[in-house]
């Protein structure tokens, strides 16, 4: 196990705790994405990143994190699968209460369309997995096919 992936584990024990209050783990010129949801943003530095989760969280009660798996990708990478489960403030939806998000697109759409779909910016920085390979925005979807999408935190570009 690497010393990364110690940290993430310890940095994850504490946010499924519901503690998101240290930073002490963090480079001072971190960069954070949020690629989705209700306001999709990025930052740079601790302020930020701080400004950044505190509007994020905000927009939800009773959010909690769940590990799903860690994945050791390489001596500076790890992908944490986890999911967010919550209910908006506004709306009060629940999120992530049923496992994988599940969308309906038309005949001949592409992942462009289902990011369109979910509200994901044409600009949003992220890496696509259409049925486990990497694809491009103009990558028909055939039914049923699994799309993964990855922000550069989780592991993508």
């Amino acid at each position: 196990m690497s010393e990364n992936l110690d940290l993430v584990r310890s940095i994850y024990a504490a946010w499924e705790r519901g503690d998101y209050s240290s930073s002490a783990w963090a480079d001072r010129e971190i960069e954070t994405i949020i690629a989705d949801g209700p306001s999709p943003s990025r930052s740079k530095g601790l302020a930020g990143m701080a400004h950044l989760w505190g509007d994020f969280l905000s927009a939800w009660t009773d959010f909690r994190i769940e590990v799903e798996e860690y994945r050791d990708l390489d001596e500076q990478r790890v992908l944490v699968l986890d999911r967010f489960i919550a209910r908006g403030k506004t709306s009060g939806l629940e999120l992530g209460e049923t496992g994988p998000q599940r969308y309906r697109v038309k005949p001949g759409a592409t992942v462009s369309d289902l990011l369109d779909t979910i509200g994901i910016a044409a600009d949003t920085d992220l890496t696509v997995a259409v049925d486990g390979e990497l694809a491009a925005r103009e990558t028909p979807l055939r039914e049923g096919a699994e799309v993964m999408l990855l922000s550069p935190m989780e592991g993508g570009r």
